[in-house]
């Protein structure tokens, strides 16, 4: 079964779509840091379904490298938001602003 390209640059747009709309709203550094890892594997599908739609391998080893870039981002993210949360005990955007004081 073959599914559609179109099909599934929806689904990544939708996908993307919700990660932008979760970027924006929430303060909570945690969910932020999701949604931009949502945003990513809805730019990795896209990539992936280019790639298998063209017979070209350079959307997989696209993907590839995200994946490694989101693992780091994922990585000194957390080790920020730790630190963070041990400095002022809050984990929200809005707790960060008061550290240009």
């Amino acid at each position: 079964m073959i599914i559609e390209p179109w099909l599934v640059q929806t689904f990544c747009a939708a996908i993307f779509t919700i990660g932008l709309v979760g970027l924006l709203v929430r303060r909570n550094i945690l969910i932020v840091l999701m949604c931009v890892e949502l945003m990513l594997n809805a730019v990795n599908l896209s990539f992936a379904a280019f790639s298998e739609q063209h017979g070209d391998l350079g959307g997989q080893m696209a993907v590839f490298f995200i994946i490694t870039v989101a693992a780091a981002e994922s990585a000194v993210g957390l080790g920020l938001l730790i630190a963070l949360f041990r400095t002022i005990r809050a984990v929200d955007t809005d707790e960060i602003r008061l550290l240009k004081e």
